[in-house]
């Protein structure tokens, strides 16, 4: 029966492969379940990251005198 979800295969050195092993352990997770959460989390952080350099960008460009007053946006 095919999987549910899609899988993909990996290939760890032998110390990468411990760490993640003892870290599920302690979590109390399955190796797929610790490689998914971190993962995620990868993403979250990348994501993240792209946000502040863009917010970055537009500091360095921000001019208060034509910026819209609090009443202007929201009336």
């Amino acid at each position: 029966m095919p999987a549910k979800n899609p899988r993909i295969n990996i290939v760890l050195e032998k110390p990468l492969y411990s760490a993640l092993h003892d870290l599920a352990e302690e979590q109390g997770l399955s190796l797929s379940m610790l490689m998914r959460d971190l993962a995620k989390e990868a993403l979250e952080l990348r994501e993240d990251r792209a946000l502040a350099d863009f917010a970055a960008e537009r500091e360095e460009d921000f001019d208060r005198g034509k910026a819209l007053t609090h009443e202007e946006v929201w009336g």
